[in-house]
């Protein structure tokens, strides 16, 4: 699907001078003026709005010092994936600064699950916890907040989730808050922060920032806790608009400095090189370790390797965490085959994906359910054995707002929380096969919404590809949810060669006409050999297709959906197109 726009392009690119094709991405993206553009460009961390615009975050601070001067014990209660684990880290870090009595406090996914319990509560306030200060969790927290008050402990909320909400008889719908000393999140109605999307390694820099000002630290000391903030946002694939491409392009920018022992360890120990880091290398090789942890054992250890000082003691961490990703792709990999066999034995109507597995591992069910959102573009709930109920995550689509359909649920639902895209849940076992119904009932979702859809910048021929217009691009950086790297198309492209690569021969390569010139240009397809060895045998007969193969020559036309890449082999750098379908 081409993006349209009605920006008229011409005037803005003699305006402000520059490329009309970065123009026409950008307007496709809602940057129409020259004062958005300018903003969405050059922004740095200048642009950030106040922390004190969050709702109760002077009484957060507040009671924060009076924690601090009184001699109390703090303690930062997290969570165990990467958003909470940075966080924790953040927190941790800038209380400790501040002179606090602090300690940490990640619960056990499986053992004790997501967000605060009772348990811990008691535990907390045995060890002499006064203040409890949560991070990525505890909005949903009405009762262990409510027991922690009832104990004489105070709780700050520092959380980016939804905020719930119940349903009168009326039909009215009333938000339901924890009755928490502060609450710091500013998906609060009434939060006048301006906004929305942070995730909670982010709010914890603010935190950090307003505690440090009223603690008379230097505020460009919270600057350090930037990157991690970063690495937050990048993994916990919030929108990467406004605030949250200012935070993860400047912390993207320091930890390719980093000082931090235990990423620079985990940095090494990946085979990353540290200069060339980007969004692509934090959301799939960074973080996925750092979460590991806390699938398989404990989130503590991420957190340790971050607080780490040795140098001996941050490659052993590293590698445990390294060791227990590979770990959990193996989980992961059985746990989708046993999945997609479950659901094609579902049925056939549904609409909203709702499979129970019983071997599968609890830690992984929200990357099977994000894997199988993928494969049938539906919104999908993995579900699996827990502690003392069924436990499971969800993954949603962009026309389905999973938090919205879980809360109209609620009454079949023992415990959930989360966004429209994602969210965790527990339930009873008698009420799997009830919820797949109401679910698929209230569903809505149209043939057309469940199609899936690549949504096209612009048709760009092979002729207009030049260095310069890749370096252009990369202004728009960093890519991820919400700023997707630029799409482009192309009909009828001439293609000359063809190779297959990689262990099991599934990476295509394809070399291409350029009309106008006849330079030649790679376009490397990953993962698309079998579709396109299946389009030539239907096309042209078997023996063709082998005899394309073995010569590795061809002259056909085909239609492309690609980005654009750079490729650097001994030195030498040449542009080359990543497939993302072809016909």
């Amino acid at each position: 699907m081409l993006k349209r726009s009605s920006c008229d392009i011409e005037q803005l690119s003699r305006r402000i001078g520059c490329s009309r094709i970065i123009l026409e991405i950008l307007a496709n993206r809602g940057f129409k003026t020259e004062e958005e553009i300018d903003k969405f460009i050059n922004s740095t961390t200048d642009d950030l709005y106040s922390p004190s615009l969050f709702k109760d975050m002077a009484k957060g601070v507040l009671a924060v010092k009076e924690s601090v001067r009184n001699g109390e014990k703090i303690t930062v209660y997290g969570d165990y994936d990467v958003d909470g684990v940075m966080s924790s880290y953040i927190l941790y870090s800038a209380l400790s600064r501040c002179g606090a009595n602090v300690s940490s406090y990640i619960p056990h996914r499986e053992l004790e699950g997501y967000g605060m319990n009772n348990e811990s509560i008691y535990r907390l306030k045995s060890e002499g916890t006064e203040l409890i200060i949560t991070c990525d969790n505890g909005i949903a927290s009405v009762e262990q907040i409510d027991l922690a008050r009832s104990l004489g402990m105070k709780v700050v909320v520092t959380d980016h989730h939804e905020v719930a909400y119940e349903t009168d008889e009326n039909g009215t719908r009333c938000v339901r808050l924890p009755d928490a000393n502060a609450i710091i999140n500013p998906k609060q109605p009434d939060c006048p922060y301006p906004f929305k999307l942070l995730c909670a390694g982010a709010i914890a820099y603010k935190f950090a920032c307003a505690l440090y000002k009223e603690f008379g630290i230097d505020e460009s000391e919270a600057l350090e806790f930037m990157e991690y903030a970063a690495i937050a946002t990048i993994c916990d694939v919030v929108d990467l608009v406004d605030e949250n491409r200012i935070i993860a392009k400047r912390g993207l920018e320091m930890l390719r400095t980093t000082k931090n022992k235990g990423l620079n360890a985990l940095i090494e120990r990946a085979g990353l090189t540290k200069s060339n880091l980007g969004t692509y290398h934090v959301g799939f090789i960074i973080g996925p370790c750092i979460n590991a942890t806390g699938r398989l054992e404990r989130a503590t250890i991420s957190l340790e390797l971050l607080l780490c000082k040795d140098d001996e003691e941050a490659a052993v961490l590293a590698e445990r965490l390294v060791t227990l990703n590979e770990e959990r792709k193996q989980l992961t990999e059985k746990g989708v085959e046993r999945v997609a066999e479950i659901i094609e034995r579902m049925h056939g109507d549904d609409r909203v994906i709702l499979a129970y597995d019983e071997l599968l591992h609890e830690s992984i069910a929200g990357i099977v359910a994000g894997r199988i959102k993928e494969a049938y573009n539906m919104p999908a709930i993995v579900l699996t054995n827990g502690k003392d109920m069924i436990k499971g995550s969800a993954r949603s689509i962009e026309k389905y707002n999973m938090f919205e359909k879980l809360s109209e649920c609620s009454e079949l639902i023992e415990k959930f929380g989360g966004h429209p895209m994602a969210a965790g849940l527990s339930l009873k076992h008698e009420n799997i096969e009830k919820l797949r119904r109401k679910l698929n009932e209230l569903c809505g979702l149209t043939p057309d919404d469940i199609e899936p859809i690549i949504r096209i910048d612009k048709r760009l021929s092979l002729e207009e590809i030049s260095f310069d217009l890749f370096e252009s691009i990369k202004m728009l950086e960093p890519f991820g949810k919400g700023n997707p790297t630029p799409i482009f198309a192309e009909k009828n492209i001439r293609v000359v060669g063809v190779r297959l690569l990689g262990k099991s021969c599934n990476v295509l390569k394809l070399t291409c006409i350029r009309k106008g010139n006849g330079e030649k240009l790679e376009a490397v397809s990953f993962g698309g050999a079998k579709k396109f060895e299946e389009l030539i045998r239907q096309r042209f007969g078997d023996s063709l297709y082998d005899d394309i193969i073995s010569k590795g020559k061809c002259s056909f036309d085909m239609d492309f959906v690609y980005t654009i890449g750079l490729n650097e082999y001994m030195g030498r750098k040449s542009l080359q197109l990543i497939l993302k379908d072809f016909r």
